[in-house]
C-alpha cells in the first residue's frame, strides 16, 4: 500500500501596502503503512480431496434441491388444500344460496297463490253480489211488468165495464130517445153529439194512459241497461287490475332470480380468478427457489 506524503503548504500574499496576508493549507492526515503478512507456502490439494469436496458439494446441492422440492411440494399441497377448501366453501355457498333462493321462491309462490286465491275469492264475492243485484233488478223488472200488465188489464176490464155500462145507458137512452124522438128531435141530436164526444174523450184517455205506461216501461228498461253496463265495466276494470298486478309480480320475481344468478356467477368467477392467481404465484415462485 503506497502512502502519499503531503506537507503543509503556506502561501504568502501581499494584500495592501505595509501588510501581508498568510493562507495556510493543511494536508490530509498521513496513515501508517499496514504490516504485510508473510506469505505462506501454497498447498496443492490432492485428487482425493478434490473428489471428496466435489462429492460433498454434490450432496449439499442434492440436499438443498430436495429441501427446496419438499418446500415447493408443501407449498403446492397448502395451495391445493386452500383451493379445495375454497371450492368447498364456494360449493357450500352456492348450495346455501340455491336453497335460500328456492325457499324464498317457494314462499313467494305460496304468497302469490294465497294472494291470487284471495283476489279470486273477492272477485267471486263481487260477482255473486253483482248476480244478486241482477236477479233483484230482474225480479223488480218482472214485478213492474206484472204490475203494469195488471193495471192495463184492470184498466181494460174497467174500460170494458164502463163501455158496457155506457152502452147499457146508451141503449136505455136510445130507448128513451125513441120514445121522445118524435117530440124533441133537436135535443136528441145534441145528446147524441155529447155521447160521441164522451166516447171520443174516453178513447183518447185510454190511448194516453197506454202511451204513459209504455214510456215508463221504456225508461225502466234504459235504467236497467245502464246498471248492467256499469257492472260490466267494473268487472272488466277489476280483472284488468288483477292481471296487471300478476304481471308485475312475475317480472319482479324474474328480476330477483336473475340478480341471484348473476351474484352466484360473479362468486364463481372470483373463486376461479383466486385459484388461477395462486397457481400462477406458485409457478412463479418455483423457478425462483430453484
Amino acid at each position: 500500500m503506497e502512502v502519499e506524503n503531503k506537507s503543509t503548504e503556506i502561501r504568502c500574499q501581499e494584500m495592501s501596502k505595509g501588510g501581508l496576508a498568510y493562507e495556510v493549507i493543511l494536508a490530509e492526515p498521513v496513515g501508517l503503512p499496514a504490516p504485510r503478512r508473510a506469505d505462506s507456502p501454497e498447498k496443492t490439494p490432492s485428487v482425493e480431496e478434490i473428489q471428496e469436496k466435489l462429492k460433498a458439494a454434490e450432496e449439499r446441492r442434492r440436499s438443498l434441491e430436495a429441501s427446496r422440492m419438499a418446500a415447493i411440494a408443501q407449498k403446492m399441497q397448502k395451495i391445493e388444500e386452500a383451493s379445495r377448501i375454497r371450492s368447498e366453501q364456494t360449493n357450500n355457498f352456492i348450495v346455501a344460496t340455491k336453497e335460500a333462493l328456492d325457499a324464498k321462491m317457494d314462499s313467494h309462490e305460496e304468497k302469490r297463490e294465497a294472494y291470487i286465491n284471495e283476489l279470486r275469492a273477492r272477485l267471486k264475492d263481487h260477482l255473486e253480489g253483482v248476480e244478486k243485484t241482477r236477479l233483484t233488478l230482474e225480479q223488480q223488472t218482472s214485478e213492474v211488468y206484472k204490475a203494469i200488465e195488471d193495471k192495463m188489464n184492470t184498466a181494460a176490464d174497467k174500460r170494458d165495464e164502463n163501455i158496457k155500462k155506457m152502452l147499457e145507458r146508451l141503449r136505455e137512452h136510445e130507448e128513451q130517445v125513441r120514445k121522445v124522438r118524435a117530440g124533441n128531435q133537436e135535443k136528441f141530436l145534441q145528446l147524441e153529439s155529447s155521447i160521441q164526444d164522451k166516447l171520443q174523450q174516453a178513447a183518447d184517455r185510454r190511448l194516453q194512459l197506454e202511451a204513459e205506461q209504455r214510456e215508463k216501461l221504456r225508461n225502466h228498461n234504459n235504467k236497467l241497461l245502464e246498471v248492467r253496463s256499469t257492472l260490466s265495466a267494473k268487472v272488466e276494470e277489476i280483472t284488468t287490475s288483477i292481471e296487471t298486478k300478476l304481471t308485475a309480480a312475475e317480472q319482479k320475481r324474474e328480476k330477483e332470480i336473475q340478480k341471484k344468478l348473476d351474484f352466484v356467477k360473479k362468486e364463481e368467477r372470483r373463486a376461479e380468478m383466486v385459484r388461477q392467481n395462486k397457481s400462477a404465484r406458485a409457478e412463479s415462485e418455483a423457478p425462483t427457489s430453484g
